[in-house]
Formats: C-alpha cells, sequence, structure tokens
C-alpha cells in the first residue's frame, strides 16, 4: 500500500507540475519547504489530479504485467501446449488452444468447467488442454493422482467421465469414493488405484507444477489461451470474446 500511494503520489507531481520542478536536489530547504506546501494545496484544489495518476499507473502495471506474461507462455509454449501427456479435448484440430490449469477442490474451477464445456460446444473449434495442478491439500492430490491413473490406464475417455464427475463432486475424496465413481463408468478400480502412487503418474503431476512454477501460477483456475495468461475465473461471455479477439 505504501509502494502504491509513493508511486501514485510522484505520478500525480508528474501530472500537475513542470518536469525541472521536480529537482529537489537544486532546492534549498526553505524552497522545499514552500514547493511542499504549494504541491499539497494544489492536490488538495485539484483531487482529481491523484485519481488519473492511479489509472494511469494501473494501466502501466497491467500492460507490463500482459507483456511479461506473453514472454512466459512464448518461452514455456511447447510444454504447455504439447506435453504429450496432458488430457486433450474439444477440437483436437481446432485454431484456437486454450489450456486450463485446475484442482477438483478448487470452487472456481467447478463454476469455470461448466462455462469452459459451454465454450467448447458452442464453439466447435477449440482445442483443450487440461493441466493437472493440486494446489489445495492431500485431498486435491488423491483425486489428480486417480485421474492421471485413470487416463494411463484406461485412456482420454475414462480420464474425461472422470474429469466431469471430480468436478460436480462436493463431499470429501477418498479412495472409497474415487474406486466406486471409477466402477461407475465400468473402469478397473483396483487398477487405478495400484498405478496412483506408481512414478508415471508422479512424474507427470510433477512436470506440470514445475511449468507452473516456471509461469508463475499461484492460484486455480488459471488458463493459457493462444499467447495469453489468464489468472482466475472467467465466464463464459468474456471467455468466447477474447477467443473472438484473438481469431482478429
Amino acid at each position: 500500500m505504501f509502494r502504491t500511494l509513493a508511486a501514485t503520489s510522484v505520478m500525480a507531481l508528474s501530472l500537475a507540475l513542470p518536469a525541472h520542478a521536480l529537482d529537489l536536489s537544486a532546492m534549498t530547504d526553505e524552497e522545499r519547504a514552500i514547493f511542499r506546501e504549494e504541491v499539497r494545496a494544489y492536490l488538495m484544489d485539484n483531487p482529481q489530479v491523484i485519481m488519473d495518476a492511479v489509472a494511469v499507473l494501473e494501466q502501466r502495471e497491467q500492460a507490463a504485467q500482459a507483456q511479461a506474461d506473453q514472454s512466459l507462455v512464448s518461452d514455456n509454449a511447447d510444454e504447455i501446449f504439447n506435453d504429450g501427456y496432458s488430457f486433450v479435448g474439444g477440437n483436437p484440430d481446432g485454431d484456437i488452444t486454450l489450456v486450463e490449469f485446475l484442482d477438483y477442490r478448487c470452487g472456481y474451477c467447478k463454476r469455470a468447467h461448466g462455462e469452459v464445456a459451454k465454450l467448447l460446444e458452442t464453439d466447435g473449434n477449440i482445442r483443450l488442454v487440461v493441466k493437472e495442478f493440486p494446489i489445495l491439500g492431500e485431498q486435491s492430490l488423491l483425486a489428480s493422482r486417480f485421474a492421471v491413473a485413470a487416463k494411463q490406464i484406461a485412456g482420454d475417455e475414462a480420464y474425461k467421465a472422470l474429469n466431469d464427475a471430480l468436478m460436480a463432486m462436493n463431499s470429501d475424496v477418498n479412495i472409497r469414493a474415487l474406486k466406486r465413481m471409477a466402477s461407475t463408468f465400468g473402469l478397473d478400480a483396483d487398477a487405478i488405484e495400484a498405478r496412483m502412487d506408481s512414478e508415471e503418474v508422479t512424474d507427470e503431476i510433477r512436470r506440470t507444477r514445475a511449468l507452473a512454477q516456471r509461469l508463475q501460477i499461484t492460484g486455480t483456475p488459471t488458463f493459457v489461451l493462444q499467447d495469453e495468461l489468464l489468472r482466475g475465473y472467467l465466464p463464459y461471455d468474456q471467455m468466447q470474446a477474447l477467443v473472438d479477439e484473438k481469431r482478429g
């Protein structure tokens, strides 16, 4: 907060006064005191200057963050879009790729799940890549291990069924509930359980976590849409507008 106020104050001064007036080092103590009082009086009479400075500062910070995010995506593009192990859904040949980092215990991920499904259905030309990123405790990790193990054993259709079911699940996650869920889809629950703690499953989750760290992702859901990082939940309308924008 202090840094923001300080930066805003400096920017407000730059908007309100000519550049040479900011050279305080060239002033005497008396001149600096007079200058500060004049600045205070000006800002009190023109408080909108501070609001203008806040708006400019926010715009600059957002632009800098967007540029930094684009560089992160570019530097890690192969592992983001074509890691060779993450589930690929939607239209595999779509002209737009949407990547989602998710956690099954995340309430906003659960909300986003339906929005993403609607986007894929209504658009029809979006390739979806799902990244398992369990960060909300042991139940999150248990669910992800089970989903990844099912994908490795039974393939993408099994993963998609479990992914949908886990996103709809509101009760505690435990191995008994997970095996019961797998059985409803005709999957070999015992084989999936035996695979959960394998090095293959561990490596997939480890690699995704390392990627998320490089991308400075700390929460879920987080999306990558082409060259842009989208941090947090987005409703369907906003996602479709962003997709349309990417298509130009």
